[in-house]
């Protein structure tokens, strides 16, 4: 019987944390596995690094986005000189 409420309660742990993003999911499991117990603590580790790895960061996406329009930027100079020499870009 505890072992099925143990199981349960894992379930119940894993599959809300599906509907949850980023950091959230570690801490969620993580605090569920403690209840559930030691061998919970292991899967909870795991999913909550999963999906940090997929997912991110707001500084992350913006530091993306400027290098890209640094990037952008630096192709259009780039451009416009082969432009005043005569060439194509």
């Amino acid at each position: 019987m505890i072992a099925f409420t143990r199981a349960a309660a894992l379930a119940a742990v894993l599959g809300g944390s599906l509907m949850l993003q980023g950091c959230l999911v570690g801490a969620v499991v993580g605090t569920g596995a403690a209840v559930v117990g030691g061998a919970a603590k292991v899967t909870g580790a795991v999913v909550g690094a999963g999906v940090d790895a997929v997912t991110t960061s707001d500084e992350e996406t913006r530091a993306k986005r400027e290098r890209e329009q640094r990037e952008y930027e630096r192709e259009q100079r780039r451009c416009e000189q082969r432009r005043a020499s005569g060439r194509d870009c």
